[in-house]
């Protein structure tokens, strides 16, 4: 390692651990809404890949005034220390909150600069080198936890503060393509999800061409116009700039749809539609767990095994790699065997709802209902399906010491079939997103394993950043 590295204690080094606020006005259950002044942090909102706000708890301005302590100001890293011990995220500019306090199960590291620099921080605690030594630290079985004066154990190498903006520029070039691959995936999700909801939710191009039949219009141009997403005038444009191809196939999707309601035993249908059970139009099979004691069902295992920490910490709902892998020994454990490619997994427990489509044949633990869709239902309509009604799922799930629903609470629940003509022409347009998801998390999955070698030779000295 350079001469003039030093090896300091975090304790020694020059930066500020702050715990959350722990006295009597730490907020209760009933003081937290889905809105607010202040961001509460709970442990979902950091996992191993950084912020993650999909399910976000809020306080108010008046109860953000009455703590002491927890207050995130920007280039401030966040650490969890109780259960899901050692993941870390980065204030800054980036994140959408300008309020934000951390729980009584993270600390907060704020460096002091320039001695140390927030982003080389944030670089080190995601590191092989920091994750080795709180491994060695971590106590508690049930629950781990990594208290203060356990972290200030922790040592850290400190070049001189230009080294770390140059080794914090290098590996944020990697950090801002790997972030640009997640706005995008997030962006696809977000079209898979919209045309989900506005053709077999909202019912959007049939409802659309009910109306204009009505009012004497083309029901073909107003399902169109919902399909494309255009105004008059702007799908009069696109007609204008397009290939007779391109036209004739928005047509043809127009026409796919009824311009018809029908009465159904649960609700109004598009005509020719129809309600049936989940588990009448998929494979619902679950998991299990060969004998961690007998090496033979694990030691060299080729055949990837999925537990829902394999989720956890998921930025984009595809699953293309596991933590563990099993023999063929162990695979012959399971009743459901090796699932195939395209298997929508749902962790059942523990908790109810992290959601994937495996691109990957894979194998599962007892924390999962897996949907093989071998019949009608394509896999990405499942995947969609089982989203928009994750609220009904997880209130199907009981049990009183953690909620789990299982596969027969879950076989029953209702799922609307649409045409095989519609199915055809959904599957094709969400499987082209989800191809592109997918390849562009294999791309992230390299750029991350690029990123985190780099960082361990540039940590270790033996790369320099001065040539």
């Amino acid at each position: 390692m350079a001469g003039e590295w030093r090896i300091m204690s975090l304790e020694k080094a020059p930066l500020e651990i702050i715990d959350g606020d722990r006295g009597t006005n730490y907020p209760n259950q009933a003081e937290f809404s889905s809105t607010g002044h202040c961001l509460f942090l709970n442990a979902g909102n950091v996992t191993t890949v950084g912020f993650k706000f999909s399910d976000c708890a809020f306080i108010t301005a008046e109860k953000d005034a009455s703590l002491r302590k927890g207050k995130l100001i920007r280039n401030d890293v966040v650490l969890t220390t109780r259960g899901t011990v050692g993941n870390t995220a980065y204030f800054d500019d980036s994140v959408p909150f300008d309020h934000i306090r951390i729980n009584s199960g993270m600390v907060i590291l704020r460096a002091q600069t320039p001695a140390l620099q927030p982003r080389y921080l944030y670089l080190f605690v995601r590191s092989a080198l920091f994750h080795a030594q709180v491994s060695a630290l971590r106590t508690g079985s049930a629950q781990p936890q990594l208290p203060i004066r356990d972290i200030n154990r922790i040592e850290i190498p400190i070049p001189p503060p230009e080294e770390q903006r140059a080794i914090a520029h290098i590996l944020g070039t990697l950090d801002d393509k790997i972030e640009l691959n997640r706005q995008i995936n997030q962006t696809l999700e977000h079209i898979a999800q919209a045309i989900f909801k506005s053709w077999f939710v909202d019912f959007e191009p049939v409802k659309a061409k009910i109306e204009a039949k009505q009012n004497g219009q083309d029901p073909g141009r107003a399902a169109m116009r919902v399909i494309s997403g255009k105004t008059d005038e702007e799908l009069d444009a696109w007609i204008e700039s397009s290939t007779p191809e391109q036209i004739r196939q928005l047509n043809a999707n127009a026409a796919l749809f009824p311009d018809e309601l029908t009465d159904s035993n649960l609700s109004l249908l598009p005509k020719g539609w129809e309600w049936s059970t989940i588990g009448d139009e998929v494979d619902v099979v679950g998991g299990g767990t060969p004998s961690t004691k007998n090496e033979e069902f694990w030691e060299g295992g080729t055949y990837h095994w999925t537990t829902p920490k394999d989720l956890s910490g998921l930025a984009d709902k595809v699953l293309l790699n596991t933590e563990r892998k099993i023999t063929t020994s162990g695979l012959e454990k399971i009743s459901s065997g090796l699932l195939p490619a395209d298997t929508v997994l749902m962790s059942s427990r523990a908790p109810v709802g992290y959601l994937v489509l495996a691109k990957i044949p894979t194998a599962v633990n007892q924390g999962f209902i897996a949907m093989k869709c071998n019949k009608r239902l394509p896999p990405e309509y499942v995947l969609q399906w089982a989203n928009s009604v994750m609220d009904e799922i997880k209130q199907r799930a009981s049990g009183s010491t953690f909620a789990e629903i299982s596969k027969q609470t879950f076989r029953p629940m209702s799922i609307l079939v649409p045409t095989a003509p519609v199915l055809m022409e959904y599957s094709k347009v969400s499987k082209n997103l989800y191809d592109k998801i997918t390849e562009s998390v294999a791309e992230t999955n390299t750029l991350s394993m690029v990123r985190d070698l780099l960082l361990q030779k540039l940590l270790s000295g033996e790369i320099s950043v001065q040539g």
